[in-house]
C-alpha cells in the first residue's frame, strides 16, 4: 500500500497595513496582534500531527506565521523563494484593482485579467508552488510537511490540484488569512484536498488589514 503524505499550505496572519497598502513583495509589513493568535493557533492545529519538515516564503508576515509552529513542533524553518507572494506591479498603491482601472495610466497592466496582465502569470505561479509542494511532500514522505505562503499562491495551487482554469475572480478564493488548505497524497499521486481555519480567539486591533 502506497504511504500517505499530507502537504498543508498555510497562510500567513493577518498584516498590520493601516493604509492599506497592496504591499505584495515589498518589505516590512509584519503580522499584526491579530495575525499573531492566528500564528499561535496554526501552532496548536499542527501540535498533535506527525509534521516532519517546514517551509516558509521569505517574507517577513510568513517567516513569523511559521516561527510559532516551528517553536512548537521543534522544527527548522525551512525558507523556499517559491513560495513567496505572486509578483504585482501595482504593490505599493493604495487602491483596489477597480480603482486602478479608473486611471488611463494604469490601463496598460490590466489589459488582460486571464493572465493576469498586472502580474506574475498564473501557470508560473501553480508551477513554481508544484515544485514546492514536491519537496515538501518528499520531505514529509509518510508524514506530513507545511508550507507558509500566501493567498493567491495557495488558491492556484488548489485549482491546478482540482485541475480547474487558473484564471478567476479573486473574491471567489476560499483561502482566509490563517488557513490550512491540505493535499493529502497516495504516494505521489493526489488523492484529496481539504479546507480548515484553525479557532482563534480574536482581539480588536483597530491598526490591523482588513
Amino acid at each position: 500500500m502506497a504511504q500517505t503524505t499530507v502537504v498543508h499550505l498555510l497562510r500567513h496572519g493577518e498584516v498590520h497595513n493601516p493604509n492599506g497598502v497592496l504591499y505584495g513583495r515589498l518589505p516590512g509589513y509584519h503580522l499584526s496582534a491579530n495575525g499573531r493568535l492566528m500564528a499561535a493557533a496554526a501552532a496548536d492545529f499542527f501540535a498533535e500531527r506527525p509534521v516532519a519538515a517546514l517551509f516558509a516564503s521569505p517574507l517577513d508576515r510568513a517567516q513569523e506565521t511559521a516561527r510559532p509552529v516551528a517553536e512548537r513542533l521543534g522544527l527548522e524553518v525551512v525558507t523556499d523563494e517559491r513560495l513567496i507572494e505572486s509578483g504585482n506591479v501595482l504593490e505599493g498603491k493604495t487602491v483596489s484593482l477597480a480603482g486602478l482601472a479608473l486611471n488611463p495610466l494604469h490601463w496598460r497592466y490590466l489589459w488582460n485579467p486571464f493572465l493576469p496582465s498586472w502580474g506574475e502569470p498564473y501557470h508560473e505561479v501553480a508551477a513554481r508552488m508544484d515544485a514546492v509542494i514536491d519537496r515538501a511532500r518528499e520531505a514529509g514522505r509518510g508524514r506530513e510537511a507545511v508550507c507558509v505562503s500566501h493567498q493567491l499562491p495557495i488558491w492556484v495551487s488548489r485549482l491546478a490540484a482540482e485541475h480547474k482554469r487558473l484564471w478567476h475572480n479573486p473574491n471567489s478564493r476560499q483561502c482566509a488569512l490563517g488557513s490550512v488548505t491540505s493535499l493529502t497524497f497516495s504516494g505521489d499521486e493526489l488523492s484529496g484536498v481539504s479546507y480548515a481555519v484553525p479557532p482563534r480567539r480574536q482581539v480588536r486591533d483597530p491598526d490591523a488589514a482588513q
